[in-house]
């Protein structure tokens, strides 16, 4: 499997027979081989993770690609002639389709979050469920937003992964690791197989080694990507 950072949140998975891009709003796509099914997935309705351009990423593939979006995007949104290979999906869905056993997690956010597995691969986009606690905030809030974020990600509860997308946000200041730190802790991650990708780093890619200067003693680091570039893949 590769994966390309394209941006933000927006990465392509390529495995053997298909293209996974999931929440992509901006930025240079990498060539697509018009042979394998293409799947692009939006996690919610935020401008920053989803681009109605995408729609045309079927444009003369119209057979082999597929949407995948959470239903908070609204139908008007996906052009007519797209609605036959869109799904819109709610939190806690469990379907198959085209060849993935995809499940939703509710957000803390908007939409949904991911959990895909296809072709012996199993890959966890978060979107925007995230603990998003922020420093100034009422205690009350930060505390609810805790409690939530946990609910929401149980279903993870020990699950093995080959790739994880997971916020580490520099905007929360001292709270920017605590969703990641909590994923951590709630998986079973593998050194050589599972590959953890920081997103929603607003390319502020600092805040990677400034995780990795806070944790020298993480068994996860030997999973953790450092990117530090739109475009750059990493073979796994």
């Amino acid at each position: 499997m590769q994966i390309t950072y394209i941006g933000h949140s927006g990465f392509l998975a390529e495995l053997k027979q298909s293209l996974l891009l999931f929440d992509y709003y901006e930025g240079p796509l990498p060539e697509a081989f018009p042979e394998k099914k293409l799947f692009v997935f939006a996690s919610h309705r935020h401008p920053d993770h989803f681009n109605p351009e995408i729609f045309r990423l079927a444009e003369g593939r119209e057979t082999r690609t597929f949407f995948v979006l959470s239903d908070d995007i609204w139908e008007h949104r996906i052009p007519k002639e797209r609605l036959a290979k869109t799904l819109r999906l709610k939190p806690d869905a469990d379907i198959s389709f085209e060849g993935l056993e995809i499940h939703t997690l509710k957000s803390t956010d908007e939409g949904v979050a991911f959990l895909i597995r296809t072709e012996g691969k199993t890959i966890y986009h978060a979107g925007d469920l995230n603990d998003w606690r922020w420093p100034g905030e009422p205690e009350s809030f930060n505390l609810k937003m805790q409690s939530d974020f946990q609910n929401c990600l149980e279903p993870l509860r020990g699950m093995e992964m080959d790739a994880a997308f997971i916020p580490l946000d520099p905007r929360q200041e001292a709270y920017y690791s605590l969703g990641f730190d909590y994923f951590l802790s709630l998986t079973a991650w593998e050194k050589g197989r599972t590959r953890i990708y920081p997103m929603h780093c607003w390319e502020d890619y600092s805040v990677i080694g400034r995780w990795l200067k806070q944790h020298p003693g993480h068994p996860a680091r030997e999973c953790l990507v450092s990117i530090g570039s739109r475009g750059e893949t990493f073979q796994q």
